[in-house]
C-alpha cells in the first residue's frame, strides 16, 4: 500500500456500506463501526510497516496505545 490512491481508496470504501447501514440497522452500523475502527488499525499498520516507519513486531501498539498513529500522520495521509 505504498501508493496512497490505494490507501485512500481502501480507507473509504466500507465508509458508503456504513452510511446506508444507519438509515436501515442500527445493530449493523455499531457492527460495522467497530469493524471499521479495526481494519483501520490493520491498514494503516500495514502502511507503516511498508514504508518502514515502524517494525512488525510492534504493531500491538496502534492496537492498544491510543492516537499511536497521529505520530506519523503526515506519512500515512500525504506522503507517497
Amino acid at each position: 500500500m505504498k501508493n496512497l490512491l490505494i490507501y485512500y481508496f481502501a480507507i473509504l470504501v466500507p465508509v458508503p456500506i456504513m452510511v446506508w447501514s444507519v438509515f436501515n440497522d442500527k445493530m449493523l452500523f455499531v457492527i460495522l463501526l467497530f469493524s471499521y475502527f479495526i481494519y483501520r488499525k490493520f491498514t494503516d499498520s500495514k502502511r507503516l510497516i511498508e514504508k518502514g516507519l515502524i517494525q512488525k513486531n510492534n504493531m500491538w501498539k496502534i492496537f492498544i496505545i491510543p492516537f499511536y498513529t497521529s505520530r506519523f500522520f503526515k506519512e500515512l495521509y500525504f506522503e507517497k
